[in-house]
């Protein structure tokens, strides 16, 4: 069971990335999302500078030559990229040429306790999430799938006691030799963590990864659902920080016996990603021949 408890938590991440990066790139050079971008046809999309409520949940600032969307509208893309819908979606904030953007999504999963802030192990997480790795490319090969290498950290994780902000990156490659990061920051609040995903092109990591950091510093939780406002009695998470890294969810699955509804679950996602990807690539060799 410990082979298998760590694998959805990150690699389904980790595989919609490898993809993402390499299709988004393809966009870069368009000027306005909303005049090019069929695929925000039907949606909110709120420019910025604004000040955005996440629900009851949470707030950030989007600055000018940014684009937001809502819960249910992130939702909706991320069904029309072909990827499934977490069900968890806050918003979604990128660029306005959508070169990379960010997806916000809440986990009540409680209060999640820091004591490990001062001993986490980034050669051990590591090493589980390799393991992990290794064990979600044996599903892979079964089912013709390529394979994923992870070759270290880009950023190790570190946690800010002020912020309490969660963020670590790791590099990888796919087996046609595409590079990969998948960067993440988890928000702690009073009642859940608010997850973050980055998609990004390895090559832009660089100089977005600033940009991102300082827009991460614009958010907050709402009052009341602030991770100072914990009170004796609020419903505390089975996990740590650790797990947070190394997949909180799956090990919780692990635990209470779900684990084999989630590797139907995986399957599906590979299934998804898939179908994206051929579509997004259709897009674009359509636009080179024109």
């Amino acid at each position: 069971m410990k082979t298998y408890r760590l694998i959805f938590g990150f690699i389904y991440p980790l595989i919609l990335l490898s993809f993402l990066a390499l299709a988004f790139p393809c966009y870069s050079q368009v000027d306005s999302v909303q005049d090019d971008y069929s695929f925000l046809d039907g949606l909110d999309v709120t420019n910025g500078p604004d000040d955005i409520k996440m629900g009851a949940i949470a707030e950030i600032k989007i600055p000018e030559g940014y684009v937001f969307l809502d819960g249910g509208d992130t939702k909706t893309l991320m069904e029309r990229f072909g990827n499934p819908s977490s069900n968890r979606e806050e918003g979604l904030i990128a660029d306005k040429d959508f070169s990379w953007f960010v997806v916000f999504e809440f986990s009540n999963v409680g209060y999640v306790p820091d004591d490990e802030k001062d001993d986490l192990d980034a050669d051990k997480m590591l090493e589980s999430l390799i393991e992990s790795n290794d064990e979600a490319n044996k599903l892979r090969e079964k089912n013709g799938w390529g394979k994923l290498t992870i070759t270290g950290w880009e950023l190790k994780p570190r946690y800010n006691q002020v912020s309490n902000n969660l963020e670590w990156a790791i590099r990888g490659r796919s087996d046609m030799d595409y590079p990969v990061i998948n960067h993440s920051t988890r928000l702690l609040g009073r009642r859940g963590v608010m997850e973050l995903t980055l998609v990004v092109d390895p090559a832009s990591y660089p100089s977005v990864a600033p940009i991102y950091a300082n827009l991460i510093n614009t958010f907050s939780f709402q009052s009341g659902q602030k991770y100072a406002e914990y009170r004796k009695g609020d419903k505390v998470a089975e996990y740590g920080l650790t797990a947070l890294v190394v997949g909180g969810g799956a090990a919780v699955a692990a635990k209470t016996g779900l684990l084999k509804y989630l590797w139907k679950i995986l399957v599906g996602v590979f299934v998804a990603i898939s179908a994206f990807f051929k579509k997004i690539f259709r897009k674009f060799f359509k636009k080179k021949e024109e």
